[in-house]
């Protein structure tokens, strides 16, 4: 093993499941890069998204922090940062140089969380800031011209790519991080934050991925007999359903096929990050992450996007890849504990030998603790829902309605049958009740969601559709700027 002190290279894709990987025996998803690195490393098979949006669960990630302690599973857009170490500034502090390229999510925007600079890519924000991406663009003859495809952010629309394929997002983050390693400091470790956009829509691939899925045939969605009923479905099931057209056949088809291009674009991108690693003799000094923000229904169980806790949505990819030798990781393993993003920052330090702070919440996944329930929570309204699971069993609460499932995905991983009702589960269901009453506050204890010592729940009335009057959070054309300013925490999404 390299006597120097390790790089840390931390990848993020945005809306990746954790099924769609070839490693994990996904039939269609072509991964080589990340099943080499699952090859090389750990993959850890019960990773969850504590909050299953974007920008709650990437604070919990560079906070190593839940939610209720950091103060976000709404996705609160205008909130700063709350006063927390980073996982950035623990690594600066620690003498690493930090640098970040891709996607944040903070706000203000240039907010640079611990980061030495960051060179920021927001998914076409440029109320807030322009971002290094957009002038990317514009030095490139492309000025505003990111979303000039006519594709939204949280849509399933999907065509090719419209610009020459360097000025694609996730080739453009791929070139800034390779130039970032090759301008490092030689006499200070480092610690590189990858975040990529892919694969969140907008689905607009390169024409070239998209033609390579067209030799397959692609798996039909998840199905469920519980999910067959609306009218019967919670209020946030009903929301979801009424947002998104239904998507069968061929036109699901073709959505998955842009969805995976999309996915096999940023593993081929990424091979040659890892090159310009291997290139600059810095591949066996580096310990890479791989995890995203949350994960993407993809017309499972009838549903598209995040925000519930079924396995398409809350299940993450985490791999890990240590050191040539480090016995801490051992090649080509699985490991089945419950894991979730509060666990990268304390897992990243511990590894380079750094001192954990005290306020984080999560645990390394490389020592000998394990949890025995992971607690997941979202939302604040009539589509909130909260998760309690134990590494088998998964209890999902919405309080809208006061709705359960139980799911036992050691039998059902595919969450088809909902056991709430059985008489054989009671005790289980019973003591994940009692754990997920426990760990409520604020709005649940507030407006007495819970109480008397169980899940009360509340009567949101009779389910009333509502028209999506952003057409999914559509952006226009970037230049001139749009009018800057905060903006309502609101993108569009259903309620």
């Amino acid at each position: 093993m390299d006597d120097r002190q390790p790089n840390i290279l931390l990848v993020i894709a945005d809306q990746w499941s954790a099924n769609r990987l070839g490693c994990a025996g996904h039939p269609t998803v072509q991964t080589p890069t990340l099943d080499q690195i699952a090859r090389n490393g750990i993959r850890f098979t019960r990773a969850y998204s504590e909050c299953p949006i974007c920008i709650p669960a990437r604070r919990t990630l560079m906070t190593g922090t839940t939610p209720r302690t950091h103060g976000d599973r709404v996705f609160r857009k205008s909130q700063p940062m709350p006063s927390l170490p980073t996982l950035a500034g623990c690594f600066r502090d620690a003498g690493y140089q930090a640098f970040c390229v891709g996607k944040l999510h903070v706000f203000p925007e240039r907010d640079r969380i611990g980061f030495d600079d960051v060179l920021l890519s927001e998914e076409g924000r440029p109320h807030l800031a322009i971002d290094d991406y957009s002038l990317y663009l514009s030095d490139h003859g492309f000025t505003g011209s990111a979303f000039a495809h006519g594709l939204p952010n949280n849509s399933y629309i999907h065509r090719p790519w419209h610009l020459p394929e360097h000025c694609h997002v996730t080739n453009w983050a791929t070139q800034a991080m390779c130039r970032v390693i090759k301008r490092r400091d030689p006499t200070r470790p480092a610690f590189w934050t990858l975040s990529y956009e892919a694969p969140h829509p907008p689905l607009a691939p390169l024409a070239a991925y998209m033609e390579h899925y067209r030799q397959f045939d692609m798996e039909p969605p998840l199905e469920a007999p519980w999910s067959d009923d609306r009218k019967r479905l919670p209020h946030a099931l009903q929301a979801l359903l009424n947002y998104y057209p239904r998507f069968d056949g061929p036109a699901l088809q073709e959505i998955k096929r842009a969805y995976y291009a999309l996915c096999t674009h940023l593993d081929h991108q990424l091979r040659i990050v890892l090159g310009t690693l291997r290139e600059e003799r810095e591949l066996d000094n580096t310990i890479i992450l791989f995890c995203s923000d949350h994960g993407e229904m993809l017309g499972d169980l009838g549903l598209f996007a995040k925000r519930t806790f079924y396995e398409g949505s809350a299940g993450i990819p985490m791999i890990l890849m240590g050191l040539p030798g480090d016995c801490r990781i051992e090649p080509g393993t699985c490991d089945d504990r419950l894991v979730g993003l509060q666990d990268v920052m304390p897992t990243l330090l511990g590894l380079a030998g750094i001192n954990v702070p005290e306020s984080c919440d999560g645990l390394s996944m490389t020592g000998e603790r394990r949890r025995e329930v992971l607690y997941g929570e979202v939302l604040e309204n009539n589509s909130a829902s909260r998760m309690m699971h134990d590494g088998r069993y998964k209890l999902i609460w919405y309080p809208a309605g006061n709705f359960i499932q139980l799911f036992d995905l050691e039998l059902d991983p595919e969450e088809s049958r909902n056991i709430a009702d059985l008489a054989e589960v009671k005790p289980v269901r019973d003591r994940l009740e009692r754990a997920l009453f426990e760990s409520c506050y604020g709005k649940d204890v507030e407006e007495e969601w819970v109480k008397d010592d169980r899940l009360a729940g509340f009567d949101p009335g009779p389910y009333k559709p509502k028209t999506d009057r952003t057409f999914s959070a559509q952006r226009g054309v970037h230049y001139p700027q749009p009018p800057s300013g905060t903006v309502p925490d609101e993108v569009g999404f259903p309620e």
